[in-house]
């Protein structure tokens, strides 16, 4: 009977605060899911970087919980000057521990804000390479050319020398004719290629000339931009083609001769 006596006095003396407590936490979720799904329709409409926009949304979500929290712990009687304090004290010992993770926090923050590159684009740093896939708060993952994966850390971008090339790049491309060529011949046949190839880009247009004058032959530069997808396969396709269409002209490439002379033989 003692047991059920102190229940019903638990009850009686605390129920309604438990339950006011529990009525303050179950609203504060619904509005900050509310203000979320609210905030991110209108981020969407002013196409805002999607990290930018997740972390937004994450952050008033946070913002509203931590508050319905303060007014739950508040139904309770708590001191909530001393519980701030002793968050402020732990929250600067947690700091100076984990100063690497808040690094690339803050670097994160500023490449979202910043923007030197964007997702898709082809950047080039630190000594590696590859297509921006993800842009996350503490790291930024790259596609490597053979499609592996770079993850760098943020705090090694921001500072650094960064080449971006964007959404497209410019193939450095060569071939090489004798001497006596017919150079309007094979610059014509050039240009064809080029032009008919699908991955080409039409603007900027491409930069074909004469790149080099060697004792073997005459050097031949291509150079037409394609998207950073189309890379590999473009040079693949622009280099096989270049074949058939020399054979078809009978151009004949500049291998490398040397001429022996027998002195007394």
């Amino acid at each position: 009977m003692a047991v059920r006596d102190i229940v019903l006095d638990l009850a009686i003396r605390y129920g309604f605060q438990v339950l006011g407590a529990l009525v303050v936490l179950a609203a504060g979720a619904l509005v900050a899911r509310w203000i979320g799904q609210l905030v991110d329709g209108r981020l969407q409409k002013h196409a805002m970087e999607p990290p930018m926009r997740l972390l937004t949304v994450r952050v008033l979500k946070i913002v509203v919980m931590l508050i319905a929290a303060v007014v739950a712990l508040d139904k309770f009687g708590f001191q909530i000057a001393p519980l701030v304090a002793g968050i402020g004290v732990a929250g600067l010992g947690v700091g100076l521990a984990l100063q690497g993770v808040l690094g690339n926090l803050v670097a994160g923050l500023t490449i979202i804000f910043t923007k030197p590159f964007r997702v898709g684009e082809y950047v080039e740093l630190l000594s590696v390479r590859g297509d921006v896939s993800k842009i996350e708060l503490f790291s930024t993952t790259l596609i490597h050319p053979d499609r592996s994966r770079v993850v760098v850390p943020n705090r090694r971008i921001v500072g650094e020398i960064l080449h971006n090339y964007g959404t497209m790049r410019q193939l450095h491309l060569a071939v090489a004719v004798p001497h006596d060529a017919d150079l309007a011949k094979v610059l014509a046949a050039v240009g064809d290629v080029v032009s008919r190839n699908a991955r080409v880009l039409k603007d900027p247009p491409p930069v074909i000339g004469v790149a080099q004058i060697t004792e073997s032959g005459i050097k031949i530069g291509i150079e037409p931009w394609v998207r950073v997808v189309d890379v590999g396969a473009a040079d693949a396709e622009i280099y096989a083609a270049l074949v058939e269409e020399f054979r078809a002209r009978r151009i004949d490439l500049g291998l490398a001769r040397q001429e022996v002379r027998l002195v007394n033989a």
